[in-house]
């Protein structure tokens, strides 16, 4: 399957609907699943034909097979090793593939520039290439999130990665970065979905040419999306499920979603949106579910030791 690509505001191409593989078993434990950033190599030997190692990185083969080509990570969820194995068995050439990470939040990360290049070095050697084409900060850490992204200014100029860009940034983070860096960023990576819209925040980076992609696009399974009758009613029109019509609409806001999962069948089901078009009516319809309903963390009132 040939996913739609979308022009990034440095003239680079990015596929419109990514997968970000989370590691299985992340927040179940969080103390020890995830071990000072990075997942332990003995705890993942210890846990891995559980939550780990075969099922993951199957799951990630399955993914590029069925046609995904971006995949959204973070150093925070690990090395990247199990990502790197995948897109070896998968066979699939690195120049087809859109591959992002993120720096963590702890300040053992971000807060000098040979933190970052040591964290970013890591998920190369886990992935096994010499670049990622994304490089984003997890979150916009209060006192350090400029300086993190200058350092990734440096990183992108020397190639080791393609594009940067930020996530989990409101209006405000924006400006004060854009007014304090000289590289504007590609993307900003935020939660969207129908009981959680973002239109002001969405409608400033279409205005800063700033690519929006949603994270927890269909509301994590929330009833009050599953169940909606709206949205039932729309899918049995396209013959399409609610998963599907709430993607679809993502994708005609120009956002690009990212998806989460391992699971073969969903992975093609969550592709198969590009064949149906929803109307003007049915888009504003959708919109009007909104109730500014955030399901994860606020990112101007967070604890940035626990994200």
């Amino acid at each position: 399957m040939n996913i739609p690509e979308i022009k990034l505001n440095n003239g680079n191409y990015i596929p419109a609907i990514g997968n970000g593989p989370m590691i299985m078993g992340y927040g179940m434990n969080r103390r020890n699943s995830i071990l000072p950033g990075f997942i332990s190599r003995r705890y993942e030997k210890y846990i891995g034909n559980y939550f780990l190692s075969k099922s993951y990185i199957d799951g990630v083969v399955n993914s590029l097979k069925n046609g995904f080509r971006l995949i959204d990570y973070s150093a925070g969820y690990g090395d990247g090793h199990l990502i790197g194995e995948a897109i070896r068995k998968s066979g699939i050439a690195r120049n087809k593939l859109f591959l992002t990470t993120r720096i963590p939040n702890s300040v053992q990360f971000q807060g000098t520039e040979e933190a970052i290049r040591s964290c970013l070095d890591r998920q190369l050697k886990g992935f096994n290439t010499n670049y990622v084409d994304l490089l984003m900060f997890h979150w916009p850490v209060p006192g350090h999130f400029v300086d993190t992204y200058k350092v990734m200014e440096k990183l992108v100029r020397e190639g080791l990665c393609k594009n940067i860009g930020v996530a989990n940034c409101n209006i405000h983070h924006i400006d004060f970065l854009l007014s304090n860096v000289s590289i504007k960023p590609a993307i900003n990576q935020f939660e969207v979905h129908p009981l959680f819209t973002q239109k002001p925040l969405i409608d400033y980076c279409k205005k800063n040419d700033i690519q929006v992609e949603s994270y927890t696009p269909i509301g994590r399974n929330d009833d009050r999306i599953m169940r909606l009758p709206l949205l039932k009613k729309i899918g049995m029109k396209y013959n399409k499920t609610i998963i599907q019509v709430v993607l679809r609409w993502h994708v005609q806001l120009g956002l690009i979603p990212i998806v989460r999962t391992l699971n073969d069948k969903h992975q093609r089901d969550n592709l198969s949106i590009f064949d149906f078009e929803l109307t003007e009516s049915e888009m504003n319809d959708i919109d009007s579910v909104n109730i500014n309903s955030r399901l994860r963390y606020d990112p101007d009132n967070c604890d940035f030791t626990i994200v």
